[in-house]
């Protein structure tokens, strides 16, 4: 069995895990939003209140962290200790957790392991922002999605408003900003475009129009149409 392996890399709000799940539903294989496992570690820490930016401590809970991902109808479910917390780990300060735990090899080897793990199994689309440089350097097609920071930073507002989340745009657009500080700078698979893979700019463009343009340089067959 052939097996198709995608990755979609980029950064917050460029609209990776949206375009992910339209490709996945096109292709009927599945998609894994590699972010939420990352959040489910930050969630665990903020729970527990373990300092994320502490290495020995966040290193040292990490044997009492399972993560685990199951699939209904499709949809991902992200399980923290036998527990789902996919409506959990949407809020900034969850995400503002997962791009502090991500800086730590430790956190990122021992997800990769149970990333890699999965692809083995099956056809998948995996977006984060290592996984076309560092998660699956060998997958078929690799996409790089970015767009302003302004844009991203509506994305996310909008997203969070529409939850009925209290929040300042303000804020939002500063927290991107730092977390993509962050992300592009750390020691340890840091988020960078690979040299193979195709970038597009979202900023301008709808859902559809990057879906279709995601699918337009698939050399696949598109099962639902």
């Amino acid at each position: 069995m052939n097996l198709i392996h995608i990755a979609i890399d980029g950064p917050a709000g460029a609209g990776k895990s949206t375009i992910a799940k339209n490709i996945a539903n096109r292709l009927d294989i599945l998609h894994l939003d590699t972010g939420a496992m990352y959040r489910a570690i930050g969630l665990y820490a903020l729970m527990n209140n373990i300092d994320a930016n502490n290495e020995s401590a966040l290193e040292k809970a990490l044997d009492d962290i399972k993560i685990t991902v199951k699939y209904l109808n499709k949809k991902q479910q992200t399980i923290l200790n036998d527990v789902d917390v996919s409506s959990h780990i949407r809020t900034p300060a969850v995400s503002n957790a997962a791009s502090t735990v991500s800086k730590w090899p430790f956190v990122r080897k021992k997800l990769v392991e149970i990333q890699r793990n999965i692809s083995n199994e099956i056809s998948i689309v995996m977006d984060g922002r290592d996984i076309g440089t560092y998660v699956l350097p060998n997958a078929n097609y690799k996409f790089y999605l970015t767009a302003s920071v302004d844009q991203r930073a509506k994305r996310r507002y909008m997203e969070l408003k529409s939850n009925k989340k209290e929040v300042l745009f303000e804020d939002i657009k500063n927290e991107i900003e730092a977390r993509d500080h962050q992300d592009m700078n750390r020691e340890f698979a840091p988020l960078v475009k690979a040299s193979d893979a195709i970038e597009i700019d979202t900023t301008e463009l709808s859902i559809k129009q990057v879906t279709d343009i995601v699918f337009e340089r698939l050399n696949i067959k598109d099962e639902n149409n």
